[in-house]
C-alpha cells in the first residue's frame, strides 16, 4: 500500500481522473476511491481488506485487462498501467512495482482497444500568438502510425478541421479550456498548464526526438504557434508511454487551402462516415468500402473526409481505378496478394513501442511473401499511381531471414506462455529445453532403476508443483528402502523420498526450466529491437498496400455500379448528367438519375417540389459526386463535370441544441450565418428548407435575403430547396437564378412521387397528401383541404398572402357594410389592436395566454370584451 500510495500521489495532480491498474499476481487490482469508480464504471464486484481501517478493492484479470482497458478509456478514463518489476517467488518482501504507461483516449497503440478502420489521432491546439502567428496552430499525432502533422488556419475554420481529423483527445493550454470545450467535436480535452505550450522548448523537443541541428527543412522554424503545439504533444507522449517512446515520422506541414473545407454540418449531413440515424444506418464509406485490410479501410476514410482541391492527385487516383475497372484479372491477382496480410502499419507501430506480440510478429514474417507478390502484381500496372508503390512495397530480405530463424512455426499468444523462440535460434535454449523436456525419460529410467535396486515392485517417481520431483513408496514397503533415500513427505498410506540423484537432476531441470523463460525473454526482446530498424520501410509498405487496397475497392464498387469517370475541369461550375445518390441507389430498386447544371449565369437553383419528393436526396447526390470525384473515386453519374471547388457547404434538416441554449430556428440561422461567412463563388452551398423555423413573413424574407446573397454577392454555387412559393419570382429579378422543381402527379386524392427534377417551379407542395400518406387521422385530413381551399379562394379574392391568423370564415360579406357599420368596424379594429398591444405575452402562464387567446378570437368575432 506504501507503494501504491508514492506511485498514486505522483500522478493525481498532472491526471486527476486517473484511475490506477496496480499489479499483484495475476490481477490488476484498484484500491480506495478508483476501486469506487471501477465498480461503478465497469461492474466490478467491490470487497475490501483491514479490518482496522477497511480499504475497498476490486480487481480485473490480467489475461482479460484489453477489454476493460476499453471500457475505461471510453469513459473519459485516464489509465495508470503499474506493472511488477521481479519474480514475486524469489522477492524478499514486497515485489518492487513500477508505472510503465498512461493510457488516454488519444494514446492508444494496442489493436484491441482501436477501431480496426479509423485512427485515434492525439491533437494539440495553441490559439493565435499575436502578429508573428495570427492564426490557430494544429497538431496532430496518430501512434498507431507515426503521422506527425500540422497546419496553421483562420479561426473561422477551427472547428471545420478539427472534425476532418476527428481526434479522440485534444491538448489545450488551461487558459483556452472552455473554448476548446464548444469546438471539441465529441473528443476528449486534455487542458494542461499553458507552460506546457512553449515555442522553444518546443523546438528543442522536436530537434533532440528527431536528432536535427536545425527545423528549416520542415518549414516550422518561424511558426511559433505550431512549435508549442508540437512541444505539447511530445511533451505529453513522452509522459503516458514513460519509457517506450513509440515511432513518430517526420513532421509534416499541411496547407488548409489544400483540401476541400467540410464543416462539422456538412460531414454530417452528407453522412461520410455516422449515418445521422441514432440506430445507426449505411454511410457512404461503409457504401464504397470493399476493402480487404484494414489500413486499406482507413486509407479510403482519409481520401473521403479530404478530398484534394488541387486536381492532380485526384486524377491519377482516375486512372488507377480505370485501369482496374477494365482488367479484372489484374483485380484478381492484387486481391489474392493483399488477403493475407495483417494490418501492418500498426504491427510496425507496436514493434517501435516494443509492445508487439508474438502473433503479431509471426503475422509479419508471413506477409512479408505476400508484399512481395504484391509488388510484383503493382509492376506489372500501367498507371502511374499503382507501378510506383512496386518498389516501395519489395520487403526487406534481412529482416525476412531474421523473422524466420527466429519464430516458431505457431508462436504462443504471449510471451508468459513460453514457445516463442525458435531452437535453431540459440544453442542454450535448445539445450536447456532439451534438459526441461526431456524429464520424463529421466524419470522413467530412473524409476526403473530404483524398482531393480530396491526390489520394491509398486515404487514410483512423480512430480507436483508443491513438493517437487520424488519417490513414493506404499507405507507397508517403507522398511525396504536404502539408506541414501531421504524422507520429504509422509502421506495417510505413502512416504514420499528424495535421493542425492534426483535433488541434483531436481535442481538442474528447475533452473533450466527458469533459464529457459529468462533467456526467451532476452531473445525476443532482442529480436524486436533489431526489428525496429525496419520500421520506416515497413510502415512505408503498409501506406502503399493500403493505397491498393482502397484503389481496389474504389474500381470494384465503380464496375459494380455502372459509375463513371468524371472530369476534373479547370472551367468553373458543375455540370452532371444522370446523377444519383451513392447510398440511396443501393437501397432501392429503380433510382430515378437526373441532372444537374450549375454554371455562370445559372449559379443558383431553388428547387421546390413536395415533401418526400427527393429534394434533399437530389441535393446530397450533387454534393456526394463532388466530392467522390474529387476524392479520387468514379461517380454515380453518366457523366461529370466538375470545376474548381474550395469547400462543401450544406444546411440540412432540423435540429436544436437544447444543452448549449439554442432552438430549432437558432441552429438554422447559426448554420447559415457560417455558410454566408465561409462560402465563395468557388463553394457548393446545399439549403434546405431555410426560414421555416420562424413565422411565415420572418422566415420568407430572411430566405430571399440569403438566397439573393449567395447568388448576387457572393456567387457561390448553390441549390436552394424550398417550400415558398414566392422565391421562385428571384429568377425574374435575379440573373444568376433559376428554377427546377421535382414532379409528382396526384390522383384520387394520393399524391405519386416521380423523383424526377424537370425546370420550372412546382404547381403546389402537396402537403396535405403527405400528412394522410403519414397516417394523419383523415377528419383532420378533410378539415383541412376545407381550410385550404378558402385560403386560397381568399388569397385569389384579395391578391395578397392570407393572413394564417384570421377566421377562415370572415370573408367577403354579401351587401357593402353602410356607414355606422363601417364605423363599429372600424372602432371594433381598434380595440382589437389596443387590447393585443395591452399584452404582455412574458408574463403570462400557458393557461392564461391560451384564455386570452380564446377571448381575442371572440372579441373579432364580434363578441363584447376581450
Amino acid at each position: 500500500m506504501q507503494q501504491f500510495l508514492e506511485i498514486r500521489r505522483g500522478l493525481v495532480k498532472q491526471y486527476p481522473n486517473i484511475i490506477l491498474l496496480y499489479r499483484m499476481g495475476d490481477f490488476y487490482e484498484t484500491f480506495f476511491e478508483d476501486a469506487v469508480e471501477i465498480n461503478r464504471l465497469l461492474g466490478i464486484t467491490l470487497t475490501s481488506r483491514g479490518k482496522t481501517v477497511p480499504v475497498p478493492l476490486a480487481g480485473v484479470p490480467y489475461m482479460t485487462l484489453d477489454s476493460y482497458l476499453a471500457r475505461l478509456v471510453k469513459a473519459g478514463k485516464a489509465v495508470g498501467i503499474v506493472e511488477q518489476q521481479g519474480d514475486s517467488t524469489t522477492n524478499k518482501g514486497a515485489v518492487p512495482r513500477k508505472l510503465v504507461r498512461i493510457v488516454t483516449p488519444g494514446t492508444l497503440t494496442e489493436s484491441e482497444l482501436l477501431p480496426s478502420k479509423a485512427d485515434a489521432a492525439l491533437l494539440a491546439l495553441e490559439p493565435p500568438l499575436g502578429k508573428k502567428a495570427p492564426e490557430w496552430s494544429i497538431v496532430s499525432l496518430v501512434l498507431s502510425s507515426g503521422a506527425f502533422k500540422a497546419m496553421s488556419v483562420a479561426e473561422e475554420e477551427l472547428a471545420g478541421e478539427i472534425a476532418r481529423i476527428a481526434p479522440k483527445e485534444i491538448l489545450v493550454p488551461d487558459s483556452i479550456r472552455e473554448k476548446a470545450q464548444a469546438i471539441a467535436s465529441g473528443a476528449l480535452v486534455t487542458p494542461l498548464p499553458d507552460w506546457h505550450f512553449d515555442p522553444e522548448h518546443g523546438a528543442e523537443q522536436l530537434r533532440h526526438h528527431f536528432q536535427m541541428e536545425s527545423l528549416d527543412a520542415w518549414a516550422v522554424s518561424e511558426k511559433p504557434g505550431i512549435l508549442a503545439a508540437a512541444g505539447a504533444v511530445l511533451g505529453y507522449v513522452s509522459q503516458t508511454q514513460i519509457e517506450s517512446m513509440p515511432h513518430i515520422r517526420p513532421l509534416v506541414l499541411e496547407e488548409s487551402s489544400r483540401f476541400v473545407g467540410l464543416d462539422a454540418a456538412t460531414r454530417r449531413n452528407l453522412e461520410l462516415t455516422e449515418s445521422l440515424r441514432s440506430g445507426g444506418g449505411p454511410t457512404l464509406l461503409s457504401t464504397i468500402d470493399h476493402c480487404l485490410t484494414a489500413m486499406g479501410s482507413r486509407m479510403l476514410r482519409g481520401w473521403i473526409t479530404q478530398p484534394m482541391r488541387a486536381p492532380e492527385v485526384p486524377r491519377e487516383r482516375h486512372r488507377a481505378v480505370g485501369e482496374l475497372v477494365g482488367d479484372s484479372e489484374k483485380c484478381e491477382e492484387l486481391a489474392a496478394a493483399l488477403r493475407p496480410l495483417p494490418d501492418l502499419e500498426r504491427i510496425a507501430s507496436r514493434i517501435a513501442l516494443g509492445s508487439v506480440r508474438p502473433r503479431e510478429l509471426a503475422g509479419l514474417r508471413d506477409a512479408l511473401p505476400q508484399l512481395s507478390k504484391l509488388s510484383k502484381a503493382a509492376a506489372g500496372c500501367s498507371s502511374g499511381l499503382l507501378k510506383a508503390a512496386a518498389p516501395v512495397l519489395e520487403p526487406p530480405q534481412e529482416l525476412s531471414e531474421t523473422l524466420e530463424r527466429a519464430l516458431l512455426p505457431e508462436p504462443a499468444v504471449t510471451l508468459r506462455d513460453g514457445e516463442v523462440i525458435a531452437d535453431a535460434f540459440s544453442d542454450e535454449l535448445r539445450q536447456l529445453r532439451s534438459l526441461r523436456d526431456h524429464a520424463g525419460d529421466f524419470l522413467t529410467e530412473l524409476e526403473a532403476r530404483e524398482k531393480q535396486r530396491t526390489g520394491i515392485p509398486n515404487l514410483r517417481v512423480e512430480y507436483n508443483r508443491v513438493t517437487g520431483y520424488f519417490i513414493e513408496v506404499t507405507r507397508g514397503q517403507a522398511d525396504r528402502v536404502p539408506a541414501d533415500y531421504r524422507r520429504r513427505q509422509t502421506l495417510k498410506n505413502v512416504e514420499r523420498f528424495v535421493t542425492p540423484e534426483l535433488k541434483g537432476w531436481e535442481d538442474k531441470a528447475i533452473a533450466a526450466r527458469e533459464r529457459s523463460v529468462q533467456l526467451e525473454r532476452e531473445l525476443y526482446e532482442g529480436l524486436v529491437r533489431s526489428c525496429s530498424a525496419w520500421v520506416e520501410r515497413l510502415t512505408e509498405a503498409s501506406e502503399a498496400a493500403a493505397s491498393i487496397d482502397a484503389l481496389l475497392s474504389l474500381a470494384r464498387h465503380a464496375r459494380d455500379m455502372e459509375w463513371t469517370e468524371p472530369e476534373l475541369s479547370g472551367q468553373s461550375g458543375i455540370v452532371i448528367r444522370g446523377a444519383r445518390h451513392p447510398v440511396v441507389e443501393k437501397a432501392i430498386e429503380h433510382y430515378v438519375a437526373n441532372d444537374c447544371e450549375l454554371v455562370p449565369g445559372r449559379r443558383l437553383l431553388v428547387i421546390t417540389g413536395p415533401n418526400m419528393g427527393g429534394k434533399s436526396t437530389y441535393m446530397r447526390s450533387v454534393a456526394l459526386i463532388a466530392l467522390l470525384a474529387l476524392a479520387g473515386s468514379w461517380v454515380p453519374a453518366q457523366s461529370a463535370r466538375i470545376g474548381p471547388i474550395d469547400r462543401i457547404l450544406t444546411r440540412i434538416g432540423a435540429s436544436d441544441d437544447l444543452a448549449g441554449g439554442k432552438s430549432t430556428f437558432m441552429v438554422e440561422m447559426v448554420e447559415a450565418a457560417a455558410i454566408l461567412h465561409q462560402a465563395s463563388s468557388r463553394s457548393l452551398v446545399l439549403m434546405d428548407e431555410i426560414g421555416r423555423g420562424t413565422s411565415t413573413f420572418d422566415g420568407l424574407s430572411l430566405a430571399a435575403a440569403i438566397a439573393r446573397e449567395l447568388a448576387d454577392r457572393i456567387r457561390s454555387y448553390t441549390l436552394f430547396a424550398t417550400h415558398f412559393f414566392e422565391l421562385t419570382q428571384l429568377s425574374q429579378s435575379c440573373a444568376e437564378v433559376a428554377n427546377v422543381h421535382v414532379r409528382a402527379i396526384q390522383s384520387s386524392g394520393r399524391v405519386v412521387f416521380l423523383h424526377e427534377v424537370r425546370e420550372g417551379p412546382a404547381s403546389q407542395s402537396y402537403g396535405i397528401a403527405v400528412a394522410q400518406l403519414a397516417g394523419v387521422p383523415q377528419r383532420v385530413i378533410r378539415e383541412a383541404r376545407s381550410t385550404l381551399r378558402e385560403l386560397e379562394e381568399r388569397s385569389r379574392l384579395s391578391g395578397d398572402q392570407p393572413d394564417l391568423f384570421s377566421s377562415p370564415g370572415a370573408g367577403a360579406q354579401d351587401e357593402a357594410p353602410d356607414d355606422e357599420g363601417e364605423d363599429a368596424e372600424a372602432q371594433a379594429a381598434l380595440r382589437l389592436r389596443d387590447e393585443i398591444a395591452a399584452l404582455d405575452p412574458d408574463s403570462l402562464t400557458p393557461r392564461d395566454a391560451l384564455a386570452r387567446l380564446y377571448a381575442l378570437i371572440e372579441l373579432a368575432r364580434g363578441g363584447k370584451s376581450a
